[in-house]
């Protein structure tokens, strides 16, 4: 059985009662969360140690008993204790080297918190503790399998949503013969092997102007005034447009690059790295690469296909596809060359190739797996014949 996790997201419409419900539960959440993250940097100046989860949670029981804090039990007391965990959880991460030290929370940004159990969805209405007559919810699909834990987030936009976490079976879609190397880049967003190219829409460019109207009418209001909340939430829609507008771009080629290849192969790009350069960080932050590679990499692992990750150091765009050329003086200016045995080259498509070749060597050396390859050092300049393999096992 293939069973694997899915999260479905569905708008909330709260009445005026239950939004106030809701704002204490984000505040409390908010509380606890910058309450113990703040005792354990004290504990830690002074004793070179701190609390873990479990004695947090001891003193927390006892903190909602003391009378200037006695509001911590209007709120479901599971959501102050995942909020512990998840606390401790980003400590974890944080010295693994995983993740930046954890941050204080704002109440000017998204607020959320977690129900880790007994959430459940009856007709068009989710029910969690505390909320006895249930939340309305606009469920634009069937939800399948085992319903977990629920998170209910307030966006800057002042909109509510409700994410679902299930654990479901999930059919893998019908293995087929096809291999392909994706370029990612600026000009086009995505270049595969067999030349199709997928448009870069630019979002940020494309709301600029009126992202800067909303900004300026932004900066005339009294900040604290109801005139200032409300236009702060028309810059939120602004940007929340944006943001909506690319995820659903990169879903889309996503999906259709998983339905229609076997293999994919793309490279190992340190997305980080990249854009602390100032002329490319703006350009690249748009594209959102790194999430165009999550989303392949649990597609892939969904549906049966196979994701293989080629060395960043790769030089994909240098090399003649045909007869191996390389182009020491190539410059990111030149977007058609020819090599020095006259093959004529697309600069992105001869690099997607060249991924897609790099790709066959790692899967025959058997080093492919489902799940993204962290490091892939296999490189062969000498291997520039055409692949033939049978990729219907793969």
């Amino acid at each position: 059985m293939n069973m694997k996790h899915k999260t479905y997201r569905f708008r909330l419409i709260p009445n005026k009662k239950q939004q106030t419900l809701l704002a204490k539960h984000f505040g409390s959440v908010r509380f606890v969360y910058n309450h113990f993250l703040s005792e354990r940097i004290e504990q830690y100046n002074t004793e070179k140690k701190f609390d873990n989860y479990f004695a947090q949670a001891r003193v927390l029981t006892q903190l909602k008993k003391q009378s200037d804090k006695i509001w911590l039990n209007e709120v479901n007391s599971q959501a102050l204790t995942f909020a512990l965990k998840s606390l401790d959880t980003t400590f974890i991460n944080f010295f693994k080297k995983c993740s930046k030290f954890p941050r204080f929370k704002s109440l000017n940004h998204k607020n959320s918190f977690t129900v880790p159990q007994y959430g459940k969805i009856e007709g068009d209405r989710i029910r969690i503790p505390k909320f006895k007559k249930g939340i309305k919810v606009r469920l634009h699909r069937k939800v399948e399998g085992k319903i977990g834990k629920m998170t209910i987030t307030r966006t800057q936009a002042g909109k509510y949503f409700v994410c679902i976490f299930t654990q479901q079976e999930i059919k893998q879609l019908p293995k087929i013969k096809k291999a392909i190397g994706v370029d990612l880049g600026i000009k086009d967003f995505a270049i595969t092997s067999d030349g199709k190219k997928f448009k870069n829409n630019r979002y940020t460019n494309k709301y600029a102007l009126q992202l800067k109207k909303a900004q300026k009418h932004l900066s005339r209001k009294k900040k604290g005034s109801n005139g200032f909340e409300n236009q702060r939430r028309k810059v939120a829609k602004v940007y929340e447009k944006i943001s909506n507008s690319r995820l659903d771009n990169l879903h889309k080629v996503s999906s259709e690059l998983v339905r229609d290849n076997q293999i994919i192969v793309v490279e190992n790009l340190n997305v980080r790295g990249m854009i602390e350069d100032k002329k490319l960080s703006k350009p690249i932050t748009d594209a959102s690469w790194g999430t165009f590679l999550e989303l392949l990499h649990y597609k892939c692992d969904h549906y049966g296909r196979k994701l293989i990750k080629v060395d960043r150091f790769l030089p994909s765009s240098k090399i003649c596809n045909a007869c191996g050329w390389i182009n020491e003086d190539l410059s990111l200016a030149d977007r058609e060359w020819t090599c020095g045995n006259g093959h004529h080259l697309d600069r992105d498509i001869n690099a997607a190739k060249n991924i897609l070749k790099e790709g066959w060597e790692i899967y025959r050396q058997g080093l492919s797996i489902t799940k993204v390859e962290e490091n892939s050092v296999y490189y062969s300049s000498t291997s520039y014949e055409t692949p033939s393999l049978s990729i219907a096992s793969a």
